[in-house]
């Protein structure tokens, strides 16, 4: 059954071992994979069954990696539903990780109450010591790895707060939907920007709290460098990550993220704009065909632009339809894998907290380089054009919008 942990138990810890056979870097089984007695934490024994990655044979030694990942200190800005779970998983592995957010509320509750995941299997409570926005002009010393789970939209700035934080060879990682690899290069150069592609779900009712819809095990992550590079540092931040879910590298992040925002697109507008969880978008009448004419659009755009269509969120390389199909199928993926009967998506989320959306991450980024293009995609532009009237306040997201949704189809 499941329970409430507090960090600091040892039992609940996952470690990080060297098998001396194979040097191959693994971890404790988790309960999800392996059985435990139900608490959602790992538990000792099969460690070599759950196998991280063999290092050395992409070069790299297993044990230099592991070494520096221990001794590296993380910064992690935003810490929202994506950023706690995924940073609470690297702090219960003894990763010396500190939370900063520009929610006072949620910095507050946290520093009193600590902060709390719910978890299919039971809850974790965790101990952290997060910073508002404007402590960190009292932090001293560098950060060997920012992490940042911030809105598509606040990644320059904050890349620009973390930079006098950040020494020459510390690496900025965007845990974050969207292509703003290109803003933290701008800010910080390519030689230290690392993407990550993000299969997640999780919401944030309420200051400190979180419920993480899918375990470590269910979630899926893939970083790569901007420059394409295998580099020692990007193992290193794939072992960091792989504390809280099954990380791959890619050795072309541009065309992984895009991928991302091709699973993006049919998603995210459509059901924020409905008012309703993802599921119950897709199977409202008529609104599946809107979303898979989204996906088409922004498919003929990638291409257009040269994109390689690439497997991700798990996905094989046989699964790689040669069409505009594939599109349609990593929505498949999505509504299969990745969502229960109450998610919401992150668009949605935010609407409710009154918060502004990333439309400009997802339809509102296809039809910007739709026009840079010359291309038309006027059922992306037609359903920018209403999210942005529910962003002006002048509609509520709604079932009842469903006809204007459907409507977006006569401009095809």
């Amino acid at each position: 059954m499941g329970g409430i942990h507090e960090k600091g138990s040892q039992k609940g810890v996952p470690v990080l071992v060297l098998s001396e056979s194979l040097k191959k870097v693994s971890r404790v089984a988790r309960p999800e994979e392996f059985g435990s007695c139900g608490c959602g934490h790992p538990v000792e024994g099969a460690m070599d069954d759950y196998i991280l990655g063999t290092l050395e044979d992409a070069g790299h030694d297993a044990g230099e990696v592991l070494m520096a990942v221990d001794g590296l200190r993380y910064a992690l800005v935003g810490a929202g539903a994506v950023g706690s779970s995924l940073g609470s998983d690297m702090i219960q592995a003894g990763l010396n990780i500190t939370f900063i957010d520009q929610w006072w509320e949620n910095v507050e509750a946290m520093k009193v109450n600590g902060l709390t995941i719910n978890l299919p299997s039971g809850t974790d409570k965790i101990s952290v010591s997060p910073l508002h926005i404007h402590e960190v002009a009292e932090t001293r010393g560098s950060f060997d790895v920012v992490f940042t789970a911030v809105k598509a939209y606040d990644t320059r700035w904050v890349a620009e707060l973390m930079k006098p934080l950040m020494g020459e060879k510390s690496t900025f990682v965007g845990l974050q939907n969207g292509m703003t690899i290109d803003e933290s290069s701008q800010v910080l150069g390519v030689d230290r920007s690392i993407g990550c592609v993000l299969g997640i779900a999780a919401n944030m009712p309420e200051p400190g709290v979180v419920n993480r819809e899918f375990g470590s095990s269910e979630t899926w992550l893939s970083v790569g460098e901007v420059s394409g590079t295998d580099t020692d540092r990007v193992h290193e931040v794939r072992e960091a990550l792989s504390h809280a879910a099954r990380v791959e590298i890619t050795d072309d992040i541009r065309s992984a993220k895009w991928m991302k925002l091709l699973a993006n697109i049919p998603e995210m507008l459509p059901s924020a704009i409905l008012g309703v969880p993802l599921l119950a978008a897709a199977n409202t009448e008529g609104v599946r065909e809107v979303m898979d004419q989204m996906s088409r659009e922004a498919y003929a755009v990638a291409n257009e632009l040269g994109i390689s269509f690439l497997p991700t969120l798990g996905l094989a390389a046989e699964a790689v339809a040669n069409s505009d199909q594939y599109a349609i199928d990593l929505l498949d993926v999505i509504l299969q894998s990745y969502s229960r009967p109450e998610t919401k998506v992150a668009v949605l989320q935010d609407w409710e907290k009154g918060r502004r959306a990333e439309i400009d991450a997802f339809s509102g980024y296809i039809v910007s380089k739709a026009v840079e293009q010359g291309s038309e995609v006027p059922v992306n532009r037609a359903v920018v054009e209403i999210s942005r009237q529910i962003e002006v306040g002048e509609m509520v997201p709604s079932p009842d919008n469903r006809q204007l949704l459907l409507d977006t189809l006569a401009n095809y």
